[in-house]
């Protein structure tokens, strides 16, 4: 997919998923550029820069603590990976510290494990060979995203959603599921893309 098609599936994803702003949470607003670029910001303007091609929008993220650290030694790997899949990097870096904050020997009480929290079907559906390994999760995970990505049209809120509650709940919901945890993981994630841009 190319990087065009990427970005304006993130702002169409991220006008896909606007909530009403309530007390404890802070706004995101973006828009893509002429050169196809996201850009992705707290600050609200009253409208997009000229030259955008989508309307800003505005997407509900609560402000509870995100203590991850910007800067991991996983950086080169993620890197890596998010190339090789045509993904940004800052994305994928997104979902690792959402899922794991960095810890590649996390466990969920859901089975899943590693950097990028594979369970053990979905690691193996990934060619993932060893699940705790860091260049596979991440490889795996990557690759897993890409798919998401790609079968829900580029919009990345739906694809982290799949990525959270699995495909069948989104295209069951015709959007992101009413779970709480899925709504607050993909919050979580943009919020991560947003701060390692």
């Amino acid at each position: 997919m190319k990087r065009g098609l990427l970005c304006a599936g993130i702002a169409c994803g991220l006008v896909a998923l606007c909530l009403g702003l309530s007390d404890g949470e802070a706004a995101i607003y973006g828009y893509t550029d002429v050169d196809g670029v996201l850009h992705v910001t707290n600050v609200r303007s009253e409208s997009a820069p000229a030259g955008s091609v989508s309307a800003t929008a505005e997407v509900a993220v609560p402000t509870t603590a995100f203590s991850v650290k910007g800067h991991t030694g996983y950086d080169p790997l993620i890197r890596e990976a998010a190339e090789y899949y045509s993904l940004p990097v800052a994305l994928v870096k997104a979902v690792v510290a959402a899922e794991s904050a960095f810890d590649p020997t996390a466990v969920s009480l859901a089975d899943a494990h590693g950097l990028m929290q594979l369970r053990p079907h979905t690691a193996a559906a990934m060619a993932v060979q060893r699940i705790h390994d860091p260049r596979d999760n991440i490889f795996g995970g990557a690759r897993y995203l890409r798919l998401l990505i790609n079968q829900f049209n580029g919009n990345v809120p739906l694809a982290l959603a799949a990525y959270n509650a699995g495909p069948s709940a989104v295209e069951r919901a015709g959007g992101v599921p009413p779970f709480p945890e899925t709504i607050r993981y993909v919050h979580r994630v943009l919020r991560f893309y947003h701060r390692y841009q």
